[in-house]
């Protein structure tokens, strides 16, 4: 990688535990202290961020995704490991920034942006931008404790990016904000990325993660597991969320060289996907607007009270384009045994844009996978939706309008 904005080498932080606070401060000096306990939240950590790249952090709860951008923004020093940095960071990590609840928006910019490094002139300079972008009216400057959390967020980010950075650092500070405000974030975010700007984003959106980045990187238990496609590793954290014990999580390439992840107890399994035309021949290429079948076959391998069967349509960003399952159409098969076929036939005009688009399975035993997880297998199946005999139109749905001109 050519002229990296941010390298971390091995980088590990731990928490140690002295047993009092003399031997604590003698390890500050250099002491070769032992420590009565001490706890690793990340380690061996090791990646960099290109200019203008931007780069995804997904994992669970506890996985260390706040305390690695806690060390690349220094607000925690290493125990190990190096984080170098070329360029300036503007990070949102926590609502309001450190924002004092007894001083006005106004007061909470000048004091944020003066921490920022920058001058009162140009504080002053940006300050009517920054108000205007917040767009939180006569609230700007009353005391932040009357603020609700959106309103925090609104300051936050406008304040942090008032000034274009050489890198943006975003927590999931942003899901606290309404839909048009969050419109307004990636907007500027994306224009910031033209710019050169490179992005490092926490969030559990996979629409977001897969829309902006470049790259995701999956952490579990403090290290790396996955770094790569944002589409595989999403794919991957969402396989790990739908883990469970005696579960099993399985990763292959298909023969276009797509990663294919399947996890679950494997108690029900999808033995055979197919698409089928109105004249039921199947089908991989499909005109738009065209009458289909989906159907599918599937193995029950052990006695199950409730079997729920969903699928997802993705299209080739992996972003969900529709989705559905038998327990909200009122279908669940009650009490399914052991070497029971369920056979399912999902009928739908394919109403979608031109393209390559993914089908993603789910047997469940409810509207979730996070509950009784049998199977969860992304990529099951892959076709193309190609336009024959429509006019030409752009994007990923079929909507023909009826249009009346007066002139």
């Amino acid at each position: 990688m050519m002229d990296p904005v941010l390298e971390v080498k091995a980088l590990g932080k731990a928490f140690r535990d002295y047993g009092s606070e003399l031997k604590r401060f003698a390890s500050w000096f250099g002491a070769r202290v032992t420590p009565k306990a001490e706890h690793w939240v990340i380690r061996d950590i090791s990646f960099a961020v290109g200019r203008g790249e931007a780069i995804g952090i997904v994992g669970q709860n506890g996985a260390g995704k706040s305390t690695l951008l806690k060390l690349i923004t220094r607000t925690l020093m290493p125990t190990e490991g190096s984080v170098s940095v070329n360029g300036r960071i503007a990070a949102i990590l926590e609502l309001g920034m450190g924002f004092s609840p007894d001083l006005t928006g106004r007061q909470n910019v000048y004091h944020a942006a003066g921490l920022m490094g920058f001058t009162r002139e140009q504080i002053d300079r940006a300050m009517p931008e920054i108000e205007a972008f917040a767009e939180i009216g006569a609230y700007f400057d009353e005391y932040v404790r009357t603020y609700s959390s959106g309103m925090q967020m609104r300051v936050a980010f406008s304040v942090a990016t008032a000034f274009r950075p050489d890198i943006l650092i975003v927590d999931e500070a942003l899901s606290v904000g309404d839909s048009y405000f969050q419109h307004k974030c990636f907007k500027r975010i994306k224009e910031f990325r033209e710019r050169g700007t490179s992005l490092m984003i926490v969030s559990h959106d996979s629409g977001a993660i897969q829309s902006l980045c470049d790259r995701a990187i999956l952490l579990q238990a403090g290290r790396i597991l996955k770094d790569g496609d944002p589409v595989e590793v999403m794919d991957a954290y969402n396989a790990l969320i739908a883990e469970r014990e005696n579960s099993t999580m399985k990763v292959e390439r298909l023969e276009g060289g797509q990663l294919q992840t399947t996890s679950g107890t494997l108690e029900a399994v999808v033995a055979s996907i197919r698409l089928y035309s109105e004249h039921g021949d199947p089908v991989e290429y499909i005109d738009v607007g065209q009458p289909v079948e989906l159907r599918v076959e599937v193995k029950v391998n052990a006695d199950i009270p409730r079997l729920v069967f969903g699928y997802l349509i993705k299209d080739r960003l992996g972003q969900s384009i529709f989705g559905t399952n038998t327990h909200h159409t009122k279908q669940v098969v009650e009490d399914a045994r052991t070497g029971q076929a369920v056979r399912y036939v999902a009928s739908f005009p394919m109403n979608l844009g031109p393209g390559t688009y993914s089908i993603s399975t789910a047997l469940v035993s409810t509207d979730t996978h996070l509950v009784d997880n049998y199977e969860w297998r992304d990529l099951a199946l892959i076709f193309t939706v190609a336009n024959h005999s429509h006019p030409h139109f752009v994007g990923n749905a079929w909507i023909p309008p009826h249009i009346d001109v007066t002139t």
